[in-house]
């Protein structure tokens, strides 16, 4: 783990992994105003402030916990489901049993307003990102990229293998709490 500086009112914590940068969110979230990513972790406020905090805490433990389980259905009809397939040796029937079977994690959020980063579904699933990314990728858009799964918020280029599509909307301005999906919350997917 390094700190590193962020502007005049932050720093950031760089982390060797996901599951790290969880236990130091999980550690500091009720003491400082902080934001998770993949492997790091904002911490604002002024720099010497903050380092000292987080010089005086140890990291907790990894999951973050969001409280809600969200069931999300999917139409599994998505333009790389065959692609998918061939590159995990599954079928597409395969593939969708794969994506719905264990449940996934919210590990953060980020790119766009309401998308999240799912982790822990089935491991059989960890695909490479497109080649080539699309220049629009409507929303509602079920993807792959590597460990995670996720649901495109609104439309946008995007380079996930996309599985399929769900009506759900992942952000709405007008709900008490914007994002349907929270770090640490579970997901589900399920067969529409």
């Amino acid at each position: 783990m390094r700190i590193l500086p962020c502007g005049d009112r932050a720093v950031l914590i760089d982390c060797e992994s996901l599951d790290e940068a969880q236990g130091w969110f999980a550690a500091l979230e009720n003491r400082a105003e902080v934001v998770l990513g993949a492997r790091t972790v904002l911490v604002r406020g002024e720099p010497a402030e903050a380092r000292a905090l987080i010089g005086g805490t140890r990291p907790g433990p990894s999951a973050v916990d969001g409280g809600a389980t969200v069931e999300i259905p999917v139409t599994y009809d998505g333009d790389d489901l065959a692609d998918v397939a061939s590159l995990t040796g599954l079928t597409p029937d395969e593939v969708v049993a794969a994506h719905t079977g264990p449940p996934w994690t919210v590990a953060f959020t980020g790119f766009a307003p309401g998308f999240s980063y799912l982790v822990g579904g089935d491991p059989r699933l960890h695909v490479p990102r497109r080649s080539s990314p699309r220049s629009s990728v409507p929303p509602g858009a079920v993807g792959l990229a590597g460990e995670f799964s996720g649901v495109y918020p609104r439309r946008s280029p995007g380079g996930w293998q996309l599985i399929g599509r769900t009506s759900l909307a992942m952000w709405d301005s007008a709900r008490d709490r914007p994002a349907l999906l929270v770090a640490g919350c579970t997901v589900r997917f399920v067969v529409a």
